[in-house]
């Protein structure tokens, strides 16, 4: 069965939507992966102009990752893993559920992103922090690696930017 896909503004998600994606995440980025000191819960899934793209079959959560406005006006500065320079939108909490693997979501939900970013920032780049064993994926749609890799919670990751459309 084919999930239903959906791309919500964060004022839009029910309650029972941020609960599914933060369970989610806990499951996958806490449990899973064994970091039990992952700070997933910043506020950011909730603050500025906050999107989230989220796959469902029936009720169960499939796949989900937000995706966050280029820094403001003012230029204010988000922490370095929330976007490395002005301007760009950021994606990130990408997470596909053990049992949505092998069914081509994490490629889906990255075109989404990428879609959900280029439509409501045009012009802008995109960042992410990818982990490293995932840089091939995401330089499928446009994502080149910058700067140094880097451990994050025990994790090799990568910076990578998506020059503007």
């Amino acid at each position: 069965m084919d999930p239903t896909w959906q791309t919500l503004h964060h004022r839009d998600l029910t309650g029972r939507q941020m609960h599914d994606l933060l369970r989610l995440r806990h499951r996958v980025f806490v449990r899973e992966q064994d970091c039990p000191d992952y700070d997933d819960i910043d506020g950011l899934d909730v603050a500025d102009d906050a999107h989230h793209v989220l796959a469902y079959d029936g009720d169960v959560l499939l796949a989900t990752a937000r995706v966050l406005p280029p820094r403001d006006a003012a230029g204010h500065s988000r922490p370095r893993e929330y976007g490395s320079g002005g301007g760009a939108a950021r994606v990130g909490r990408v997470v596909v559920a053990p049992e949505g693997r092998g069914r081509g979501l994490a490629h889906e939900l990255v075109r989404r992103c990428v879609e959900v970013a280029e439509r409501t920032w045009p012009g802008s780049p995109i960042t992410l922090g990818a982990q490293a064993h995932l840089t091939d994926l995401y330089a499928a749609y446009g994502f080149v690696p910058v700067g140094e890799p880097y451990v994050e919670d025990g994790i090799p990751h990568v910076d990578m930017t998506r020059p503007p459309a």
